[in-house]
């Protein structure tokens, strides 16, 4: 039977919550608005598998993603909370466009829960967007 991938996104997005919550033994997490959260991330979570890596077998690599968080470090220590791969360069605007009052934050998808990482992030309601690093 072939499960659509929008079913597997819904059925990740309905199961965060709880892993969230016993993984980090917090509060519970928002409901997460699975339709806004996919739109916020500007590339496929399918392409990732369970490390986190995508790409061919012989050539798996991990990606870099960006978003800007408001200044504060209780906005910084909150997604380190949840992503602990995350630098903070509050002196860049990266290709995302941080304005002044924000902070870019760099993550990497190699780890542990990379998609489920992500769609939490996502679901903060200051992360407009998250967009895939291009290094050149």
């Amino acid at each position: 039977m072939a499960v659509s991938l929008s079913y597997l996104q819904r059925l990740l997005a309905a199961g965060l919550c709880s892993v969230l919550t016993v993984a980090y033994g917090c509060q519970p997490v928002p409901a997460v608005d699975s339709a806004s959260v996919f739109d916020k991330i500007g590339f496929d979570l399918g392409e990732l598998d369970e490390n986190g890596l995508y790409g061919p077998t012989d050539g798996k690599r991990s990606l870099d993603y960006e978003f800007c968080i408001p200044q504060g470090n209780a906005y910084a220590q909150e997604v380190l909370v949840i992503d602990p791969s995350v630098n903070f360069f509050p002196q860049s605007q990266g290709r995302i466009g941080c304005t002044e009052q924000q902070t870019l934050a760099i993550g990497n998808t190699h780890q542990p829960n990379a998609q489920l990482i992500l769609m939490e992030l996502a679901n903060l309601d200051y992360i407009d967007r998250i967009q895939r690093v291009d290094w050149e």
